[in-house]
């Protein structure tokens, strides 16, 4: 099946359009459409479209502009320009950016049919190669982030010894791999699980890797790269990959992200030399962000710091990160460069802030997918309108900031789904004998990640916490006088009644018993 969007200010075009398409193709498409390039992108940013077919000469966004913003955020989408103009700069401008065709209307019937058979030919073969990628990666996923972090462990600290059996296991044998370590700024203790799980997935969605937990601020990673050429071909690719990775990780988690790589190894004796050289790199990481590769002196990505692009992506991040000064500060500087670049060229300025715009709402509504703004469904109408630069970067502001907000509220309100899964568990079963290691293995990490997150969750150790949920249980069980205290300390998990009553009186200060006595069954106060 193929979805297939048709743009076309003129509805008789897509009216057209679909009668040819679905005589043709009966049963293997799935059609949407829209009338501008704006509502194109909100289309686009909803569904996973295959197809697009665009016209160039649309009120608002036009065909080139909108083809930019979805080769962007959506690359693998086939677009196909179907314009009145036959001018040759048009035409270029739009393979340029990405466009599959480009047809000049009107178009003849088999053309047209030939294109689509072509376009979809096209996504098989991608369909298929990512089902090849999924098999790859198939060990990979099924195996916990426990084991990866164990297998990240006795690489850098345990030395050769530890690692064989770790590498016939992902069946990296063989292949190139390096260490990379990552530093993300401005780390806040409650988001970083979910921190961690963002950017496992966006380096897994992309790569063969094994990823560790976070130390401090850091992550350790080993990628695997199964090249079938020499190891200056393979350390060619290399760089490519994970600078490709690296900008990804800049739009998608924050700015500054300083990342360090060693040099390529297929020697399994060399793990702990590699990260140790992955460090050194990440020493020469300049402060505000980028990636030093070993055997390079000068680090990526350096080309145009401070161009709009590169500054959007910014506040993409900051938004992401909900920091609202941040994404503030950044939008004038946006706003600035813009003013630069087009000054005197309102209209391309007006644009260029609807796209940024467009791409906020969508990054806001895939973490939120409740989110709702009213100022968005206005947002072309009175940029069209307003043409006080002051308040056109005010307007914009304003929105942006607000996504920042609510984004910070949701991450605020998200609790640790291990931490949660873990106290579920140990209500659940604390009658029996629970113990950090069986936590552990419950909710799929290690025993010391899980001591550790409880630390910084709970702000108490594993066992503490375990001993409170089992004393506030027994006090609701003690206000019941048909259960004994010898079954009540049963009940929580402790088989030694004299044990329960003596961490009892060490929380509470009485014994079950003088507890039981209290009038109403109260210890508060005490």
């Amino acid at each position: 099946m193929y979805n297939i969007l048709l743009t076309d200010d003129e509805q008789i075009m897509i009216d057209s359009l679909k009668f040819i398409i679905e005589k043709n193709f009966p049963g293997q498409v799935v059609l949407y459409s829209s009338l501008s390039g704006s509502e194109a992108l909100a289309i686009t940013a909803q569904n996973q479209v295959d197809i697009i077919f665009m016209d160039i000469n649309m009120p608002g966004l036009n065909g080139l502009e909108t083809l930019k913003c979805i080769t962007q955020s959506k690359p693998d989408t086939l677009i196909i320009i179907l314009s009145a103009f036959d001018r040759f700069q048009y035409a270029q401008e739009a393979v340029n950016l990405g466009a599959y065709k480009y047809l000049t209307k009107p178009v003849n019937r088999n053309t047209l049919i030939e294109t689509i058979r072509g376009a979809m030919t096209l996504i098989d073969k991608r369909r298929g190669r990512l089902s090849n990628e999924v098999e790859l990666h198939k060990k990979l996923d099924l195996a916990s982030p426990m084991v990866e972090s164990d297998f990240i462990y006795s690489a850098v600290f345990s030395g050769a010894k530890d690692v064989s059996d770790y590498f016939s296991y992902f069946n990296i044998s063989g292949a190139f791999w390096c260490f990379c370590c990552l530093e993300i700024p401005r780390i806040e203790t409650k988001n970083q699980y979910e921190l961690y799980i963002k950017i496992r997935d966006i380096l897994k969605s992309k790569s063969r890797c094994l990823v560790g937990s976070f130390m401090l601020n850091r992550i350790a990673v080993f990628f695997s790269f199964p090249y079938d050429c020499n190891i200056e071909q393979a350390s060619a690719q290399m760089k490519i990959k994970l600078a490709e990775l690296y900008k990804l990780l800049s739009i998608n988690i924050c700015s500054g992200i300083r990342a360090g790589v060693s040099h390529l190894e297929k020697d399994q004796q060399k793990t702990t030399a590699a990260y140790n050289d992955a460090l050194d790199s990440l020493n020469h990481t300049p402060s505000d962000g980028g990636i030093v590769f070993f055997d390079d002196s000068v680090g990526y990505p350096q080309a145009e710091k401070n161009s709009e692009e590169d500054i959007a992506e910014k506040i993409f991040g900051r938004i992401r990160a909900g920091d609202t000064n941040g994404t503030s500060v950044l939008v004038g500087t946006f706003c600035a460069a813009l003013l630069q670049k087009y000054a005197g060229e309102l209209d391309k300025i007006k644009n260029a802030l609807f796209e940024l715009l467009v791409n906020v709402r969508n990054i806001t509504t895939e973490i939120d997918n409740t989110y709702h703004n009213e100022a968005f469904n206005n947002a072309f109408s009175i940029l069209s309108s307003e043409n006080d630069l002051s308040q056109l970067e005010q307007f914009v502001r304003n929105r942006c900031t607000e996504c920042a907000s609510d984004i910070m509220r949701i991450s605020s309100n998200q609790e640790n789904p291990i931490i949660a899964k873990a106290c579920v568990f140990m209500s659940a079963h604390m009658m029996e004998e629970v113990s950090l290691e069986r936590t552990a293995q419950e909710v799929n990490v290690s025993p010391f990640y899980l001591s550790k997150l409880f630390k910084e969750e709970k702000n108490e150790n594993f066992i503490t916490y375990l001993t409170d949920i089992r004393m506030e249980k027994a006090c609701v069980l003690l206000k019941n006088p048909r259960i004994s205290v010898k079954e009540v300390s049963a009940a929580i998990g402790y088989n030694d009644q004299n044990y329960f009553s003596r961490l009892f009186r060490n929380k509470f200060g009485m014994t079950p018993t003088e507890f039981r006595d209290l009038p109403k069954n109260s210890i508060q106060n005490k």
